[in-house]
């Protein structure tokens, strides 16, 4: 057992790539993501999950086909599943993902934003 805590600052420092989550413990099935983000990501959609944004530091925009919902520092938002959604920041912000272990950041649909899974930090 690690008896060490997880500390943010410190595993963000350890890299500078956008939209590519890096995990930094697991919880049963699910893992615990960290994320820089920065500009637009993709239309995606998780059929088989809930998917939580906590916006550590910065201003993070989930829009929807319907609306858009903006989390300042220290907000979260349940995105349920099935639903298409699309993160959007300004500027660079530092975000936890809280998600299933094997969820691909960009759902079914592939490109270039699309992350290796499973990356430890």
């Amino acid at each position: 057992m690690n008896l060490n805590p997880i500390n943010f600052q410190d595993k963000f420092s350890r890299f500078d790539d956008l939209w590519s989550p890096k995990v930094i413990a697991e919880m049963n099935d699910y893992q615990f993501k960290l994320a820089k983000v920065e500009g637009e990501f993709v239309w995606h959609s998780h059929p088989d999950t809930d998917e939580v944004f906590l916006v550590l530091d910065g201003k993070l925009d989930i829009e929807f086909r319907d609306g858009r919902v903006s989390l300042a520092e220290g907000e979260m938002y349940v995105v349920p599943k099935g639903v298409e959604h699309k993160p959007v920041a300004s500027e660079q912000c530092q975000i936890l993902l809280i998600e299933p272990r094997g969820v691909v950041n960009t759902g079914a649909v592939e490109g270039k934003l699309t992350a290796p899974n499973d990356v430890w930090l």
